[in-house]
Order: structure tokens, then sequence, then C-alpha cells
């Protein structure tokens, strides 16, 4: 009688063969993208901040190393982490007012938060060629 009552469970779980909703995905990197925005994000702008304000010698310095058009690339990423950051923190915002909680409006505003955090991105890169 105990076999009738146990239900099928997954033998194993692959989150990387999972195929999870767009909602979770966009979910998923809001949370990636806030952890990255402050462990190494925050130390990095402090410390810049610090050499930017110390010195002369380390404005220029800092200024030198912001001119390599490799920094100017590596720095759309954590841009891109900030704005799809501010954009999906937006979004659940929204949904915590109830706002855009049915499933099409959901799967809407989190195609809408990629596309801005991409477009935006690619703006300010442009900007910073």
């Amino acid at each position: 009688m105990e076999a009738k009552f146990q239900r099928k469970r997954p033998k194993y779980l692959n989150l990387l063969k999972i195929k999870q909703p767009l909602p979770a995905q966009v979910s998923i990197l809001h949370r990636i993208s806030g952890v990255l925005l402050f462990f190494p994000g925050i130390p990095l702008l402090l410390y810049s901040l610090q050499r930017l304000l110390g010195s002369p010698e380390g404005f220029a310095e800092l200024q030198l190393i912001l001119a390599n058009p490799f920094m100017k690339g590596a720095l759309l990423l954590p841009i891109w982490f900030f704005i799809h950051h501010f954009c999906a923190g937006i979004r659940y915002l929204a949904l915590d007012l109830h706002y855009g909680i049915s499933l099409p409006h959901a799967r809407l505003s989190s195609k809408l938060v990629l596309i801005m955090g991409f477009t935006l991105t690619a703006l300010i890169g442009v900007l910073l060629w």
C-alpha cells in the first residue's frame, strides 16, 4: 500500500538542462547582476574613486586606463549589470503593486527588461567610443 502513495520524482535535477520560462531567467539574471554589482563592483568603484580624488597623478592614471579600448569594452559588462538590475527592479516594483501579474503581461515585461537592458547598454557603448 505504501508504493501506491509514492510519487514519481525526477532522478536528478540538472539546472543547466532545465528550460526556465523567460520571467524566471530575468529573475535569475536580476539576482546575479545584483550580487556582481555589490561584491566586486563596490570595491572597484571605491578604489577608482580613491585614485580619482587622491592626487592629480592618480586622476591621470585612471584616465589613461579608461582610455584603453579594451577597458571601454570591459566597462560595458558592469554597465549592463547596472541597467538590467535597474530595469528588472522597476519591473518587480510594478509586480509588487500588482501591475502586470498576469502571465502575458509578465512575459511582455520580461522581454522589455531584456530589450531595454541591451539597448541602453549599446547606446552607452556608442557614447563611450
